[in-house]
């Protein structure tokens, strides 16, 4: 019977379209797994009101693990005017489920390596004194706070009395005591000490195990001295526990201009929860853009593997489909360590490696086309393509492995 069973989630738009192609390379990697699929999304908002039904909550809970495609998300009038007739007018308010399951499950912890495969031509690249070029190898882990923060969802329009009232009560309140109610809309920053804590302790973890020489904590305590002052605390308290590696401290707006001009500089870097998906992108964008991101969300029971892409529905209905399934198979590889199955994680990786580096079958975005069906006339690979190279490479690494433990 196989050892693992993966709850999965294409969900909207690509989504149905990469998830699959990491099941043919998991499958080929020799990853034994039972798939049971799961609702999710925008399809399940329009005709319930609820874009993560209770069904995949139940799943989850089950079967600890899952394997996440993308979804739709639409502003709060938007999503509510495609809202099946009988569910219009009742007050069924749209949230994202990918939070929704951060929050359910308390997956704080959110991990989006951003690593430069060489041969990507989308890699950061920049110029030498002597007027040549040199491409920087970069290798940045994000840990991102992931369930506190702006993103934590406490926030009104028009906000209650005695949520006025209590405002009120700080001085810096006072220019907007005046205003409308309707003309007013607060989101709440919250950040605790013990999330904060294990943000950390994940990010000096991985540093320590994995050999980075440092841990950079991002964020803006200069300005938001009381929840950044907190995340800078807390890892100056961790980073006792870690001597051998450095704690560096950056504001986020310095960051970004920073990781231009240094990436290779940088190692682990630990964030809270809007902070870190700012910057997980901004890396993203140096080593080949949300075609090459993929990310975990673990909590001390549930885990949850996805790229960072959207759904990018006008690209769904394209026949053959175009997009870049590498973040997908990259979040798979995730999984796989997850469970422990270090070394098919690590096949994957050498394979979309092997991959890259030949530069003979690439997706539209890695030749820096527009997306669309005109793409593949113009070269580029499809989505079943890719993978195809992918497990042609792979099929050559497992022989090798398989070989290698032979003669041993």
């Amino acid at each position: 019977m196989p050892k693992h069973t993966i709850v999965t989630m294409p969900g909207d738009g690509i989504g149905s379209q990469v998830l699959p192609e990491a099941i043919r390379v998991l499958d080929a990697v020799g990853f034994e797994a039972d798939y049971i699929h799961a609702d999710i999304g925008w399809e399940c908002w329009r005709n319930e009101a609820n874009a993560l039904p209770e069904r995949t909550i139940d799943l989850l809970r089950k079967h600890k693990v899952g394997l996440f495609g993308a979804i739709t998300s639409k502003p709060k009038k938007e999503a509510e005017a495609e809202l099946a007739p009988a569910l219009k007018g009742k007050g069924f308010q749209y949230f994202s489920p990918i939070v929704s399951m951060r929050q359910i499950f308390n997956l704080d912890i959110c991990m989006r390596p951003c690593l430069s495969f060489p041969g990507n031509p989308l890699n950061f690249i920049r110029k030498t004194p002597s007027g040549g070029f040199e491409e920087p190898i970069v290798d940045v882990v994000v840990f991102r706070q992931n369930t506190e923060g702006l993103y934590a969802g406490v926030e009104w329009t028009n906000p209650p009395g005695k949520v006025r009232e209590a405002l009120s009560l700080h001085p810096k309140f006072k220019p907007f005591d005046k205003v409308p109610g309707e003309d007013l809309a607060i989101s709440v920053r919250i950040i605790t000490r013990s999330a904060a804590r294990r943000i950390c302790e994940a990010g000096f973890r991985h540093a320590a195990k994995f050999g980075y020489k440092s841990v950079t904590i991002c964020e803006k305590p200069n300005v938001l001295r009381e929840t950044s002052g907190m995340m800078e605390e807390i890892a100056k308290e961790v980073q006792k526990q870690y001597p051998g590696v450095a704690l560096w401290s950056t504001n986020i707006d310095a960051q970004t201009m920073w990781l231009t001009k240094n990436p290779e500089d940088y190692g682990v870097i630990v964030a809270s929860n809007l902070f870190g998906d700012v910057i997980s992108d901004a890396f993203a964008g140096l080593v080949g853009g949300l075609g090459f991101a993929a990310s975990g969300n673990i909590g001390e029971e549930v885990a949850v593997f996805e790229p960072t892409h959207g759904s990018a529905p006008k690209y769904a209905e394209l026949d053959p489909p175009i997009v870049n399934p590498i973040a997908m198979v990259l979040s798979a590889a995730m999984m796989l360590d997850h469970l422990g199955e270090t070394g098919k994680a690590e096949l994957l990786r050498k394979s979309i490696a092997a991959v890259v580096a030949e530069g003979k079958v690439r997706t539209y975005d890695m030749m820096r086309l527009p997306g669309g069906a005109k793409a593949i006339a113009h070269g580029a690979a499809t989505t079943t393509e890719m993978t195809d190279a992918i497990l042609d490479k792979l099929g050559v690494a497992v022989e090798k492995a398989y070989a290698g433990s032979t003669r041993s």
